[in-house]
């Protein structure tokens, strides 16, 4: 029988709830995972359980404790990524993830990265004058985006805003939508609109959208351009051609940032087509002032169950690759 070992950790009243989770679900979660037993009483939290489970969920739960003392809120998708650090000998890192401030939303919700993946594609974004964002949904690629540019706008870094997506579908078969082609396009646009809603708030849009200091339009309003002292964000490239991709990256003038989002599993182009954020990727990454970040389903901080979608789907196309391989092999 294996060694049984047990741990005490001093928990503050006043971090329970945060730490532990609504009805304890935080801890259910760490339990489940490490195979350890949980018991809080009279400010302390007894660990049991193999040793080296116990001395694992002791780091985390300390890791945690100190996230909850700097008052950041404490979720079942921060538990999850902090449980898949642990399990690599890298809580160290936990308690970095809250370090890095972009800036608050209307609300006063701090944004911040949550991962490791979008704490690199954060510093890429402050150093590069161009930046890929490569990954699947949910990784937070746009929004981080989203609030970089805000935050460039606020500290009179940038004098514009312009934000761009390709609609591949904004000829012949919008025409049955009533309205003129602003109307027609607006729903391609419409999770960068509420992105921006949720950070700078309805009013301030608004204003500034009046004043054109922001801006929301298809890839293709971007043609014979220069976009001089700007942070421009090109989301959905994926959907790009190459040819539409070399435009927009040649319009940029002096003074300005780009950040290029893009899904690789998610094109919508004709199965014929190549896109240009393939393209884009292969032959640009050795260029000085080009970076380069590959958001994983590690990254992703929507619901926890979006992370198990996204990687059964990756697993399921590594299979398939694997398969067609050896099929032509």
């Amino acid at each position: 029988m294996s060694n049984i070992l047990e741990a005490l950790i001093e928990l503050p009243a006043e971090h329970e709830k945060n730490v532990f989770g609504t009805f304890d679900e935080h801890l259910k979660t760490i339990e489940k995972t490490l195979n350890v037993t949980l018991v809080s009483r009279d400010g302390l939290l007894k660990i049991l359980g193999a040793p080296e489970r116990v001395e694992k969920a002791r780091r985390l739960l300390e890791q945690l404790l100190e996230l909850s003392r700097r008052g950041t809120a404490i979720t079942a998708q921060s538990v999850n990524y902090a449980l898949s650090l642990a399990m690599e000998e890298k809580e160290k890192y936990i308690t970095q993830m809250d370090q890095d401030l972009i800036c608050h939303t209307i609300q006063g919700r701090p944004i911040r990265p949550k991962t490791l993946g979008q704490k690199q594609y954060v510093e890429l974004i402050r150093k590069n004058m161009i930046v890929f964002g490569i990954g699947p949904a949910g990784t937070g690629k746009t929004y981080l985006a989203m609030a970089m540019a805000v935050s460039a706008f606020k500290n009179d870094e940038v004098s514009r805003i312009i934000l761009t997506r390709p609609a591949i579908e904004a000829g012949e078969k919008l025409g049955f939508l009533p309205g003129d082609m602003q109307s027609k396009v607006d729903p391609y646009l419409r999770p960068l609109y509420d992105a921006l809603y949720q950070i700078m708030g309805p009013d301030s849009f608004a204003k500034n959208m009046e004043r054109g200091l922001i801006e929301v339009a298809p890839l293709a309003y971007m043609r014979g351009r220069t976009l001089d002292n700007a942070f421009i964000i090109l989301d959905e490239a994926q959907n790009t051609t190459p040819a539409q991709m070399k435009m927009f990256l040649t319009r940029i003038g002096f003074g300005s940032k780009v950040i290029v989002t893009g899904d690789a599993s998610q094109k919508d182009l004709p199965a014929d087509s190549v896109s240009g954020l393939d393209i884009a990727s292969r032959i640009l990454k050795k260029i000085d002032g080009i970076g380069f970040c590959q958001l994983t389903s590690r990254d992703v901080v929507r619901h926890p169950l979006v992370q198990k979608i996204v990687q059964a789907y990756d697993n399921y196309e590594m299979k398939n690759k694997n398969a067609k391989g050896r099929r032509t092999s």
